[in-house]
């Protein structure tokens, strides 16, 4: 069966949990189970090669010049190629991967479409475990590829966020006490892999240190409550702000334009209730004023993914989108002059198109005037089937045919950051 769907819904389901009264998850207050029943610490792989291989391009010349803020003030509206080269099947390598979740090799011209569109960034979700070996070295084929898609974007003057995506399983990273050593090797070896082949790119490419970093499979997985947090949770969070930390200094260390680059920087499940809590480590860096928060927010989430939850876009829902995008706005760009960067958002299709178009202007309107980029998220499926299920259906742009399915929607997110 294709996989076309992006795994994770019930992450949203926990922003809202912590966020609003009407949500059923909210007041778990014990974990239920360990973040991992394994007695020892997971092994650690085979030691790493002496060398990378490294680009052999010239570093081109970039200007770093520009404030975090002032940065992705620039960056605007954006696109997720989603579903594509973070696709994994079991047992799956190579380049077929990328067409295992149902969807079209990219082109260039469907990157030259997202740009004619008026948006002016593209998100690149990256899976790399499946392209490893026992050691977590990237194969090269796969490497290739993923420089290619980046070209594509560039030739298309957008801006590129790549990351580690689908990679948090236990057997490369896990982020809880028994994996955390492994873990840290695995996501280690992988950035200094991507960083010494991308450390000759200019400033408009932006690395993401991790996708939604979770224990995956716990209880409590999506379920961050401020008011009484799961302890392994907590741990997690620990956990996860060493792993970025590492990886941050390896980036820097490949030097180049990485010494300087911008850099997106996650809370546990890319949550912003967990950007909130005193467990989110922002990572010390070398390099000044380069740190960007990486949240998800598909907010409200009774209004834009809950399946079936409401279809109407109304004032209580504006409100909570004020207010979470307030706080981010009032914790991190004001207190902390971190800017925020929502890397994917969206409201699923119920056949409500006039008040989805209601929802991305009011939310990317918002966003705009906080100074955030927001970064729709697509997974090719826009299509109510017909068990009248509205799960997952952010689908929005025909990368075949270069068009869009709802022409309205684009327009009032272009709209709202002109």
């Amino acid at each position: 069966m294709k996989k076309q769907i992006k795994q994770t819904s019930l992450l949203h389901t926990a922003y809202a949990l912590s966020f609003s009264v009407l949500l059923v998850l909210a007041g778990c207050s014990s974990s239920g189970s360990t973040a991992s029943d394994d007695p020892v610490p997971a092994a650690l792989p085979p030691a790493a090669p002496a060398s990378y291989p490294e680009t052999g391009v010239e570093i081109q010349p970039g200007d770093f010049t520009l404030s975090a803020i002032n940065f992705v003030e620039t960056l605007g509206a954006g696109w997720n190629l989603g579903n594509t080269l973070d696709a994994h099947v079991d047992g799956m390598t190579g380049l077929a991967t990328q067409t295992s979740w149902g969807q079209p090799l990219t082109t260039q011209a469907m990157l030259d479409g997202i740009r004619d569109a008026g948006m002016k960034v593209v998100r690149i979700p990256v899976s790399w475990h499946n392209h490893v070996d026992a050691a977590f070295t990237i194969d090269p084929v796969w490497m290739s590829r993923v420089i290619e898609v980046v070209e594509y974007a560039r030739a298309a003057d957008l801006a590129v966020i790549i990351n580690i995506h689908h990679d948090d399983k236990k057997e490369y990273y896990y982020p809880d006490p028994v994996h955390a050593a492994r873990s840290r090797e695995y996501v280690t070896r992988v950035w200094k892999q991507i960083a010494l082949m991308f450390r000759h790119y200019d400033e408009r490419v932006i690395f993401e240190l991790l996708n939604e970093p979770r224990l995956v499979g716990h209880v409590n997985e999506w379920n961050w409550n401020n008011g009484n947090l799961d302890p392994d949770l907590a741990e997690s969070a620990r956990i996860i702000g060493e792993l970025e930390q590492a990886a941050l200094d390896v980036i820097r260390e490949t030097g180049g334009n990485n010494a300087e680059r911008y850099v997106m920087v996650t809370p546990y499940a890319a949550s912003p209730w967990a950007s909130f809590s005193s467990h989110f480590a922002i990572p010390e860096d070398t390099a000044d004023d380069k740190l960007i928060l990486s949240v998800h927010a598909y907010t409200p989430y009774v209004f834009a993914m809950q399946d079936p939850g409401v279809s109407a876009f109304t004032d209580a829902h504006k409100s909570e989108i004020d207010q979470f995008m307030g706080q981010l706005h009032t914790t991190f760009t004001v207190a902390k002059n971190m800017p925020v960067i929502i890397g994917e958002y969206g409201a699923t299709n119920k056949n409500n198109l006039a008040d989805r178009v209601a929802w991305f202007s009011y939310y990317c309107g918002k966003a705009a005037s906080y100074g955030m980029s927001t970064i729709l998220w697509d997974n090719g499926n826009h299509v109510v089937p017909s068990s009248g299920k509205f799960s997952e259906l952010y689908g929005f742009y025909n990368r075949t045919a270069q068009t869009w399915y709802f022409p309205e929607i684009l327009e009032a997110i272009i709209g709202a950051y002109e």
